[in-house]
């Protein structure tokens, strides 16, 4: 399922076999929340956007249109017309970013309806039921999400309690597989580890985490608050726990920079909002640096946002006619934006895959992070 065909330090160049295809790693989980990009980019563009894995939430999918309905539509690849794998959330980060509308308890989290205010219960349980019902490729484990810094008796806590959901977590998940009526009866499922920034609570729950012999590993709880610093520090202490024929997953980041520096630390998977919602306010990601549109020098330049680029915006289309359509309140600034920040982080996954293999990445590394850090 996983096989590593090389190694560079601690860097991997693998590739992940699953039921809907083979994901190559290092690679970035395009985020449709909803079922969607934000920024009016369809499951169709994706493939021309090099993008190998969608990511979907299933708190949010659960509110709306509803689990079962999408179970009824035949799971989210029909739905969504994305035919490659796809990995859901648990809804664990809403743990987090949903404080003031939830209450925890051992049994689970208690929230009400960010949308409508009503009462919702999720557990372990129900979590795992509405990922069976999307039929995703990846299931996540349920998790409690919490900030940094937290202290460290509720870190202790928290950390136990989502040792205690997992268990929960896979015997739902092989009760749910072995159902007539499961859609994907070969889902995999990944478990998370927690403990905020405290290197013994991380290696504990790591350690009792790989007892479960789960699919695949996540790392949790990181760029919610600590410095970049000791995000790095806290996957340096983490990796060596964690299964060298398992794939791993760190959760929600980040920057390119972000990105480089984990895949140097053991990471294979990364997810994050970033290049959709910095696209969608004109912030770009290119060659030379991070580009703002709304800029005064772009009113008359004709030249793509990243002449080195090979996105479907770049061989179009201008930086002025962009920056019209950003002034202008058009839509499509927002589409084509996101399409060509979201082919800037998959093309970057796929020359570090190269770098990798090509036993190169230490000076991929040294050279690329100061252009990917720099404002033009």
């Amino acid at each position: 399922m996983f096989e590593i065909i090389a190694k560079q330090g601690k860097a991997r160049r693998a590739t992940f076999t699953t039921i809907h295809g083979k994901i190559e790693t290092p690679a970035f989980m395009n985020v449709a929340t909803q079922g969607a990009i934000k920024g009016a980019v369809s499951a169709y563009d994706l493939k021309e956007l090099i993008c190998q894995v969608q990511l979907c939430n299933t708190y949010h999918l659960h509110l709306r249109p509803g689990d079962h309905i999408v179970k009824e539509l035949g799971g989210l690849h029909k739905f969504t017309g994305f035919d490659g794998p796809i990995l859901t959330d648990s809804g664990g980060f809403q743990v987090f970013s949903l404080a003031k509308l939830r209450k925890i308890t051992e049994k689970g989290v208690h929230f009400s309806s960010h949308i409508d205010g009503r009462k919702i219960f999720m557990g372990p349980e129900e979590s795992i039921q509405i990922q069976s019902n999307l039929a995703s490729t990846i299931a996540m484990a349920f998790d409690e999400c919490i900030p940094n810094p937290a202290p460290y008796e509720y870190a202790k806590l928290s950390s136990t309690r989502t040792v205690r959901w997992l268990y929960r977590c896979k015997d739902e998940h092989e009760r749910l597989k072995s159902l007539h009526d499961t859609i994907n009866q070969k889902q995999l499922l990944f478990g998370i580890n927690q403990g905020s920034i405290y290197d013994d609570i991380r290696i504990e729950n790591m350690q009792r985490i790989v007892e479960l012999d789960l699919d695949g590993y996540a790392i949790g709880g990181l760029a919610v608050g600590e410095s970049a610093e000791e995000m790095y520090r806290v996957i340096s202490v983490v990796e060596p726990y964690m299964p060298e024929n398992k794939p791993r997953y760190l959760m929600g980041v980040g920057t390119p920079a972000n990105i480089i520096e984990a895949v140097s630390r053991g990471v294979d998977l990364f997810d994050c909002v970033l290049p959709t919602r910095n696209a969608r306010h004109g912030h770009l990601f290119t060659s030379q640096g991070v580009m703002n549109l709304f800029n005064e020098k772009y009113v008359k330049d004709t030249a793509p946002i990243d002449p080195d680029c090979g996105c479907p915006t770049c061989q179009k289309h201008s930086r002025a006619y962009l920056r019209h359509l950003y002034k202008s309140g058009e839509m499509l600034a927002a589409r084509l934006a996101v399409m060509h920040n979201l082919y800037f982080y998959n093309n970057l996954l796929k020359n570090i895959r190269q770098a990798i293999e090509a036993g190169t990445f230490d000076q991929f590394k040294e050279k690329m992070l100061p252009i990917l850090s720099k404002r033009i």
